[in-house]
């Protein structure tokens, strides 16, 4: 196989319920996972649904970083993918994985690319 990136989903079980609801919060959180990691940043957009819960990416040259949030079961799910060889994607995995207070995270590295 010939690898063109790297894939983490993650899901994020016990994390902070105020912060998975807190769109401004989350949306500089993504933005400094993505800073942070040595991403270049080229657009982002984030919604909060009404009751409660977020959607958002942070598109980076090197691919994307988004979440989807579910306050009422201390739960979000993210996915990180990166094509770019400055991006640390370990880096911003953990900045999510603190920056929620997550106490239950479970990460799933999949290489993406060319199967011969």
């Amino acid at each position: 196989m010939k690898i063109l990136g790297i894939h983490l989903l993650l899901d994020l079980e016990k994390c902070d319920t105020d912060k998975l609801d807190d769109l401004e919060g989350i949306e500089n959180l993504l933005t400094k996972a993505a800073k942070d990691a040595g991403a270049k940043i080229v657009g982002k957009t984030f919604h909060k649904f009404n009751p409660m819960g977020i959607t958002g990416v942070v598109a980076i040259a090197e691919s994307h970083i988004s979440v989807h949030t579910w306050p009422e079961y201390n739960y979000a799910s993210a996915d990180i993918f990166s094509c770019g060889e400055d991006f640390n994607i370990h880096t911003a995995s953990n900045i999510l994985i603190e920056g929620l207070n997550c106490q239950k995270p479970t990460i799933i590295r999949k290489e993406r690319g060319l199967h011969d």
